[in-house]
């Protein structure tokens, strides 16, 4: 008897709707991604001179809105992809290789399963700074947050790659300052013009920079789009292949 394996590898809606209830019971995950953001954005963008001081077709508010929107999407693609880390430590993905899920579909359902609690992570974001004073032109509020959330794909590939290189007990506590760091040296907290030539130059490279450029554009029309778009890709790439490798490495033993 022929057994007939699932299509596209075993990727399904019905496996993300099981894995989005069981991240809808985790109240420290939740916080964590979506009240954060908007509470930095609050603490940090709402003065009465940023709501003045004009930036592109907006306010910096508005700019500083984008910015932490970026860093909440950030935050809720890594910690959604790092997931992966918990069901290591359970022994679940070394099951999963018993069966005829692919390694591909299973990395592709963390990865919308990570998109999915970006967006909603955006939308907040956004939702508090529309009724905080941040002003930007409409297709600056459509555009920015669409950026924000589909550049976040490479934290989502991130957090994958880092939930099976680290322990579960510890990932979140680690990825969540690797963040704030990489943000700082990705120009994200910081203007990548002020931050000197050479830190300048350093924050190119990582991968926060592509993400905030891209997502910062339409509002403030300035930046090198084809260099951003490159460094989102490549990272994209790099952190997704090496979430494939780890993840066959880890379920070798099966």
């Amino acid at each position: 008897m022929t057994r007939s394996l699932p299509r596209f590898g075993g990727f399904s809606l019905g496996m993300i709707k099981l894995e989005l209830r069981r991240l809808a019971r985790n109240k420290r995950t939740v916080i964590f991604t979506l009240i954060f953001p908007a509470a930095f954005f609050l603490l940090f963008g709402t003065s009465a001179d940023y709501k003045t001081e004009q930036v592109g077709g907006g306010n910096l508010t508005g700019y500083v809105l984008v910015s932490m929107a970026v860093y909440g999407a950030m935050l809720a693609t890594t910690s959604g992809g790092a997931m992966v880390s918990i069901e290591r430590a359970a022994g679940w993905s070394r099951q999963l290789r018993l069966t005829p899920l692919r390694p591909y579909a299973y990395i592709a359902t963390k990865i919308v399963l990570a998109m999915i609690i970006g967006a909603v992570s955006v939308a907040v974001a956004f939702a508090v700074g529309a009724v905080s004073g941040a002003q930007l032109p409409v297709s600056a509020w459509i555009l920015c947050g669409l950026l924000a959330w589909v550049c976040a794909l490479v934290f989502a590939a991130f957090g994958l790659f880092m939930g099976y290189l680290l322990p579960s007990e510890n990932v979140m506590q680690i990825l969540g300052p690797a963040l704030a760091v990489l943000s700082f040296a990705g120009g994200l907290f910081v203007p990548v013009d002020q931050l000197g030539s050479t830190f300048a130059t350093i924050a190119k490279f990582t991968p926060v920079y592509g993400v905030g450029e891209l997502a910062r554009y339409p509002l403030t029309h300035d930046g090198n789009l084809w260099l951003a778009a490159l460094n989102v890709i490549v990272w994209t790439a790099l952190f997704a292949a090496g979430a494939m490798w780890r993840f066959r490495r880890d379920t070798a033993r099966v």
